[in-house]
């Protein structure tokens, strides 16, 4: 079977023929219909990411499938089951093993792309404002990075909670994106002045940042009293640092928030969490954008769409 693998930090991912994997007591093997790139993937292929897989490994986070069997002595989904996983790594083969417990048996009217591109980015943005910084309908809530993977999402789901959401992005193409996503107010995030504009709209309650650098340090000048910043990523390479004297004046939370520790170590929140997005998805609630579909074997072409924040949503691969 066919399956990218990285073999060293420092060189690119190759893809291989490799032998068919056999699942193991509490796995299940999964043909592999789609799988969604995240800039996870480029992190964790420089060991740059929270999780570093030990080498030789196959990269790709999230996927969606079929199951094949499972392992000795193990109870899950019966084969021909569909389902989405988030393994962490080993989503870009044909086939793969994964904890049956991290197997989520999709609707039948979702289809395989979107099952891949939905667990971690609707998952984290859910997560994140439902439980994290627990945004009530009124409040404002800023998305920056809007029109990407998890941030497009997270405009979506703001919106489905009740706030009115101002998004940023890099250009007007961007912006529709974050505009037919639901957000109320567009700003670029080059502008000079996006603290001035973010006041002028009345100020944020929330924000929703997976970009870092100079947006955070814009959005914390502008946040309201008793306002929350969910750190979600560094997106644009520069970590904040940010001014400790004006957490401690205005009362504002900075709250970390990695979504994938969560399966660790509650991971009910997940499954709750999970069950109430799947519930949006088949009433027509809830969409995954996917901006590109390409081949196994376009995985570079993929990697660099994400790179170059050329990307909206999400970019899949197609697999089987």
């Amino acid at each position: 079977m066919r399956a990218w693998q990285i073999d060293s930090l420092t060189t690119p991912a190759r893809l291989c023929d490799v032998p068919m994997p056999e699942p193991r007591h509490g796995q299940a093997l999964l043909r592999i219909h789609a799988c969604a790139l995240n800039f996870a993937d480029l992190l964790m292929a420089k060991g740059q990411y929270q999780s570093k897989p030990p080498l030789p490994f196959t990269p790709g986070l999230e996927l969606a499938g079929e199951v094949v069997a499972l392992g000795p002595d193990t109870t899950g989904p019966a084969p021909g089951t569909r389902v989405a996983c988030y393994a962490g790594h080993g989503g870009l083969a044909d086939y793969g093993t994964f904890p049956v417990d991290r197997l989520i048996p999709i609707p039948d009217s979702m289809p395989y792309d979107h099952a891949a591109a939905f667990l971690i980015a609707y998952g984290t943005s859910h997560l994140a404002l439902w439980h994290k910084a627990r945004l009530q309908p009124g409040e404002t809530l800023l998305v920056t990075g809007a029109a990407g993977g998890v941030g497009l999402t997270a405009v979506e789901i703001g919106k489905r909670m009740g706030a009115r959401v101002i998004a940023t992005a890099r250009g007007a193409e961007k912006l529709a994106v974050a505009r037919a996503a639901g957000a109320d107010h567009l700003i670029d995030s080059d502008a000079p002045d996006l603290k001035d504009q973010l006041k002028a709209l009345g100020g944020v309650d929330v924000t929703y940042d997976a970009v870092g650098g100079a947006g955070f340090d814009a959005a914390l000048r502008a946040t309201r009293p008793d306002g929350r910043i969910l750190c979600i990523g560094f997106a644009g390479g520069d970590v904040p640092k940010p001014a400790a004297n004006i957490l401690l004046v205005k009362n504002i939370s900075v709250i970390g928030f990695w979504w994938g520790a969560y399966l660790d170590f509650a991971p009910h929140l997940v499954t709750q969490s999970l069950t109430t997005l799947m519930g949006w998805y088949e009433t027509g609630g809830l969409r995954p954008h996917i901006s590109h579909h390409l081949p196994l074997d376009a995985l570079p072409e993929g990697l660099a769409l994400l790179q170059e924040r050329k990307a909206t949503g999400k970019v899949v691969i197609q697999i089987g």
